[in-house]
């Protein structure tokens, strides 16, 4: 049978987790999160009910870096299916070798979780130029994204720093979670929360949007037009909530 651990999708808790194994020397099969884990005939599902399971990860915390927790941090908004197991094995050999788990490529666990790590980075990276915010009626700003990777909380804290005295709404389209920042705090709100915003353009930004298709259309030309071009600049994938490609409106010209 295979030892399958489980936690609740959040990553302190799997932190805490991870400590408790660690500590009790427990190497797992596996580790999911149990809203997306499906019970089968092959696994046996083992859970852990300790009380210093908060004792043991601060233990933990103090004996690792915080370069590290920041390096399984970005594992863990990864889309991989063995992150957490990934992490696991990051953290573990990061008591043995420290600051300088960085230079052990050579190891799978570490060369995974710097792949991961970084791919996430990067596609943070390229959103926090990419997305469009709109003006909404109710005097927010509103933005859709469907990123490869669960990078909400990374794009809301940057836009925190850079919009820290506007009300902003960030969408996760692919996910369904909804990120609010009030000028204060941030809030993730629910569906009957959105219904109570009422998502409806403001009429400035009507008005805008028409004047910047417009723009776009009478300065690019027909003939040049180059969509492999485009695309090496812009990924195809970030195109649908960018108003200048909406096929609706270059279609419209």
């Amino acid at each position: 049978m295979n030892k399958i651990y489980l936690y609740d999708g959040e990553y302190l808790s799997l932190l805490k987790l991870i400590a408790t194994l660690l500590y009790l020397n427990i190497t797992p099969y596996d580790i999911k999160d149990e809203n997306n884990y499906t019970p089968n005939l092959i696994d046996e599902v083992t859970s852990l009910n300790l009380d210093i399971k908060d004792k043991l990860f601060t233990s933990l915390k103090c004996k690792i870096e915080p370069r590290i927790f920041h390096t399984t941090f970005y594992v863990y908004l990864s889309t991989d299916e063995r992150k957490e197991l990934t992490i696991y094995y990051f953290l573990k050999n990061a008591l043995k070798y420290k600051n300088e788990i960085y230079f052990h490529r050579n190891l799978n666990c570490v060369n995974k979780a710097l792949k991961l790590s970084s791919y996430v980075s990067r596609e943070a990276h390229k959103l926090k130029g990419f997305i469009r915010f709109k003006e909404m009626k109710n005097n927010f700003l509103y933005a859709k994204m469907s990123p490869t990777n669960n990078i909400i909380s990374i794009l809301t804290l940057h836009f925190k720093k850079r919009l820290k005295n506007e009300k902003f709404l960030l969408h996760d389209v692919k996910r369904e979670i909804y990120a609010f920042y009030d000028t204060k705090k941030v809030f993730f709100l629910s569906d009957e929360d959105i219904i109570k915003l009422e998502l409806d353009l403001s009429l400035d930004e009507e008005k805008i949007e028409d004047l910047w298709i417009s723009f776009f259309k009478t300065i690019g030309i027909k003939e040049r037009k180059n969509l492999k071009t485009q695309m090496n600049f812009m990924p195809k994938k970030y195109w649908d909530y960018i108003i200048e490609m909406d096929d609706k409106n270059e279609n419209s010209n």
